[in-house]
């Protein structure tokens, strides 16, 4: 499955790279007839990161995410500084399918754990964004990839499975907004691994040929930002090329 992606920074269309709001690429495309016509191509999940509310909760963008959620019929998963239950609700009221949680389950899995008895596996998505050392351990970042956490990606998947984890999107950070290509061995790895976790490949989607070597490592979908909004190919194209995977 394609994802497009849209990041929103004060309702403006951004792509950062690997995460560093100093390296902010801005698009003039409107957001709303952007992500409409992601949906009118076929799109069966699309993806909305508030970069605003990312970095400071109290400006989340709730307007525009409720405007944008409303204006397709297709499931969304939004994400962005998750950080306490308030957040998870006003984004699950404003209309999202699923909220994606990244940093808040590193550093309070007890809270996450009280939201996934709350709210259940299907509406949550765990976002593990990783530093793979030279001993291939895949270490978490976390806060805004500014740091990494003691664990690594296996721990948190090993932690969250009993509450019934069920999707979780993954990010290899060097890979990320650098249109090189996915990280094949890493989603391979991890598919193999964890056979029952719905996986989300995101960071490196270039080109076409980027797409079509990824289906055979067992991901359930790709995200894919800048190349899409570069125009490097159009969703149709996306999409036919992971059918014909």
């Amino acid at each position: 499955m394609i994802i497009p992606a849209l990041d929103l920074i004060d309702g403006q269309v951004v792509r950062l790279h690997q995460g560093n709001y100093d390296q902010q690429r801005d698009y003039k495309h409107d957001p709303l007839s952007h992500f409409q016509q992601y949906a009118q191509q076929g799109a069966k999940l699309l993806h909305l990161v508030d970069l605003t509310g990312a970095k400071d909760p109290s400006a989340r963008q709730t307007p525009l995410l409720r405007k944008l959620l409303s204006a397709v019929s297709v499931p969304v998963q939004v994400g962005g500084g998750i950080r306490t239950e308030e957040d998870i609700k006003t984004l699950l009221d404003a209309g999202a399918n699923r909220v994606v949680i990244g940093s808040t389950a590193i550093k309070q899995p007890a809270l996450v754990t009280q939201w996934f008895e709350r709210y259940g596996a299907e509406a949550i998505v765990l976002a593990l964004d990783v530093r793979i050392n030279d001993a291939g351990m895949k270490q978490v970042a976390i806060n805004g990839w500014q740091e990494n956490s003691a664990v690594t990606l296996e721990q948190v998947v090993e932690q969250y499975l009993p509450l019934g984890l069920k999707y979780v999107l993954c990010t290899d950070i060097s890979r990320d907004g650098t249109l090189n290509g996915s990280n094949i061995e890493l989603y391979r790895e991890i598919c193999q691994c964890y056979p029952q976790i719905v996986f989300q490949a995101s960071g490196g989607i270039g080109t076409l040929n980027d797409i079509a070597s990824l289906p055979a490592s067992g991901v359930a979908g790709v995200i894919i930002g800048r190349a899409l909004l570069d125009g490097k190919f159009t969703l149709t194209e996306a999409i036919q090329c992971w059918q014909n995977a």
